[in-house]
């Protein structure tokens, strides 16, 4: 008896079964057999195309967010205002009058100079200031014309390298942010040292020239101090006219220097003494801006003549001391974790020009401070919160040295909403009759990009300073200070 099969039977049958899934082709004809194998074929290459599809549109998003980011990032760059590249005075070095190869000795064609082609770079200013003022005091010792360069980001890219995704001049002369003997002004060293010149006419009256490396000298001394590597320096350039120090070798005063005060201050009482820091001066740019943001920080007399009028030649004297003024430097930024991950770490004090003994405040860093507390020490001297500093702005206020202050600088890199609420804390807590911040300096673009010395100039003339033990930049500070006499009561840390 044939077996008849219904339309839903008929369908059930073309279904697999566990039971029944070896062998149910046998109950199909061939051309239905055909048509399975062309179904599951069909079904594989939609499964097929879908994925296909699917990661087409993710290469699709993929490509559309990175073009938008570039895009976004092109605009943005062209959007922001290229800086200045202070041509007028690099044109001013170039015209210096010592850049004459006719002149008698001790310059000229025949004079002695000093290149050190491997100053430090990529660095903030106060690094590269501390390291100019030693560079430039070897020469001096040396009796060689200081070859002086730009203060550098980037000797490799062009004119412009970026910061925090924003354009920064690669470069920009010392003019531009202090004048004296350093850069080759007037007054000069003394009439055996000849004026400093720029790399450009060192290559045209050295053509040939004695090239050394720093390890040559610095390897075979160990833990030197300052005094140590000038006489080394100077002993070994004795017989050579002109002197450049290799690129790409170590700094001659490096990191270790001017992180250890018994090591830097042997050379304080003729260093301080010296042309290179008594007749020092800060830029007219530097200087214009002090005297145009004076009302911001420091309302002064109408009496009062304006620190441009002063004339140079006074040098460092210049820089008198501003009655009611309290600066104090107050690092933010990146510079919590050069706290933390680098000094906390290392269990590292205090810079050099940071530590003088006569200072009345000293780094101690106790040898059985459990973690906690050390941290807690660093927060409080290198990283201080607003409560910290409100407080330690009191015990300030309250010393002999402290007595008559009425204003406030706070010298700072701090986010505009960070400093409104420290000020906004300072003003909560003592009457001061005014309160303002580097945020609050009127720059043109030439003095925005030197903003750090200005914020120096202002720290450096305030009847008290409050330093950041740690920074360099405060350090410079320091530094100035004692070499004018300002008494150390009036010079305080965190």
């Amino acid at each position: 008896m044939s077996v008849l099969l219904t339309p839903a039977t008929w369908v059930i049958a073309l279904l697999p079964s566990r039971r029944a899934s070896t062998h149910y082709e046998l109950l199909l004809p061939s051309a239905a057999v055909a048509s399975s194998k062309a179904r599951s074929y069909s079904i594989r290459h939609a499964c097929h195309l879908l994925c296909v599809r699917r990661r087409l549109r993710t290469l699709l998003v993929v490509v559309g967010l990175l073009v938008g980011a570039v895009v976004g990032g092109f605009l943005y760059v062209v959007s922001v205002p290229l800086p200045p590249l202070y041509s007028r005075f690099h044109k001013a070095e170039l015209d210096l009058p010592q850049h004459n190869a006719s002149l008698r000795l001790p310059e000229g064609k025949s004079g002695r100079y000093l290149w050190i082609a491997n100053h430090a770079s990529k660095c903030g200013w106060g690094n590269a200031m501390q390291e100019l003022f030693l560079n430039a005091y070897l020469a001096y010792r040396s009796e060689r014309a200081f070859v002086f360069d730009n203060y550098t980001w980037s000797r490799d890219e062009a004119d412009y390298s970026l910061y925090n995704l924003r354009p920064i001049p690669s470069r920009i002369p010392l003019t531009a942010m202090i004048r004296g003997p350093i850069v080759g002004n007037y007054p000069p060293f003394g009439e055996n040292v000849p004026r400093a010149v720029i790399p450009e006419y060192f290559n045209e009256v050295c053509p040939n020239r004695t090239v050394i490396g720093s390890s040559e000298v610095n390897d075979a001394l160990v833990d030197p101090s300052a005094e140590t590597l000038i006489q080394a320096w100077t002993e070994r350039m004795g017989p050579h006219r002109c002197v450049e120090v290799e690129t790409g070798s170590p700094e001659i005063f490096d990191e270790h220097v001017f992180a250890d005060a018994h090591r830097l201050l042997d050379i304080w009482p003729h260093f301080s003494q010296s042309p290179i820091v008594q007749n020092f001066s800060w830029s007219t740019l530097v200087e214009l801006a002090f005297d145009n943001n004076r009302e911001v920080f420091s309302p002064a007399s109408p009496l009062e003549p304006t620190l441009s009028s002063v004339p140079i030649s006074a040098g460092l004297a210049r820089y008198t001391l501003i009655d009611g003024l309290l600066a104090i430097h107050v690092r933010r930024g990146d510079f919590k974790g050069h706290c933390y991950d680098v000094l906390a770490r290392r269990s590292i004090g205090y810079t050099g020009f940071n530590s003088f003994p006569s200072l009345p405040d000293r780094w101690d860093l106790a040898a059985d401070l459990s973690d906690r507390d050390k941290r807690a020490l660093y927060t409080r001297h290198c990283f201080p919160d607003i409560d910290m500093i409100v407080n330690r702005v009191e015990e300030i206020r309250n010393t002999p040295a402290g007595r008559g202050l009425r204003h406030v600088y706070v010298m700072t890199n701090g986010s505009p909403s960070w400093v409104l609420q420290l000020k906004a804390a300072l003003m909560a807590r003592h009457g001061w009759q005014n309160v303002a911040s580097s945020r609050d300096m009127m720059l043109n673009p030439e003095q925005k990009y030197v903003s750090q010395a200005i914020d120096m100039l202002i720290g450096q003339r305030a009847q008290v300073f409050v330093a950041n033990g740690f920074s360099t930049l405060s350090g410079m500070v320091v530094m100035l200070r004692m070499a004018n006499g300002v008494s150390t009561d009036a010079t305080r840390h965190w």
